[in-house]
């Protein structure tokens, strides 16, 4: 049985995270906007969105143990995944790439037992910025942002009733680019991503053992060049 939640569908709104925040009164709270005038990547970096988008968060009390947590992203990543379909990879933990080039990403905001799951994802954008793309190359209309954002909330609330140990590693696993490849990340991390740990980490093998990252605290992992 679908888990229920609360659907909100704005105008143009200053960032659906403010939005859902606001409005949740404890039941998951679903918001969409047509734009956003301040939208936030991870890290604070500004989300520049394209023509026809999904701009939506989602606001849910997961109920989880903290050190569980850390999974989250990833399932949002994979749900918003198999929201775009099948042609779309995730770069760890929870980009969405089409053709070498970022077409949508995930930001998760936590406040107490309150999370707060951003997902933004280009549908169109006949002229997109330097390493951005879209899905799609002609405009879908108004009404596909709203219905992407809901296959996208059903898949999320769905995985995470299935808890921690259950919501789809190995999915994530064999959708990630990220795995197999050799990286770098700040500020002297090198090696060769190996797989995706229990608690959402990326295993990486270094000259000196294996490590596993946290995306919480790495703020991007690239291609080794």
């Amino acid at each position: 049985m679908a888990t229920p939640y609360v659907r909100v569908e704005l105008g143009t709104v200053i960032s659906t995270q403010r939005e859902a925040r606001a409005r949740f009164e404890g039941l998951p709270l679903l918001v969409t906007a047509e734009g956003q005038t301040g939208g936030r990547g991870r890290l604070g970096r500004d989300w520049i969105q394209a023509p026809r988008a999904v701009s939506a968060s989602l606001a849910v009390e997961p109920g989880w143990p903290e050190s569980r947590m850390g999974v989250l992203p990833l399932i949002a990543g994979l749900a918003a995944g198999e929201a775009a379909g099948k042609s779309v990879s995730l770069k760890w933990p929870n980009d969405l790439i089409l053709g070498g080039r970022k077409i949508g990403g995930i930001l998760i905001e936590a406040a107490g037992p309150l999370v707060v799951v951003g997902f933004g994802l280009n549908l169109w954008w006949p002229d997109p910025i330097e390493g951005a793309g879209a899905l799609l190359g002609i405009d879908p209309g108004p009404r596909v942002p709203g219905r992407v954002a809901e296959q996208w909330a059903d898949d999320f609330l769905e995985r995470m009733a299935k808890g921690p140990g259950g919501w789809g590693r190995e999915e994530y696993s064999s959708a990630c680019s990220t795995l197999g490849m050799q990286i770098t990340w700040e500020p002297d991390g090198s090696g060769t991503a190996v797989a995706i740990g229990g608690d959402g980490g990326l295993v990486v093998s270094t000259p000196g053992g294996e490590v596993v990252l946290d995306s919480g605290e790495i703020s991007e992992v690239r291609p080794a060049s």
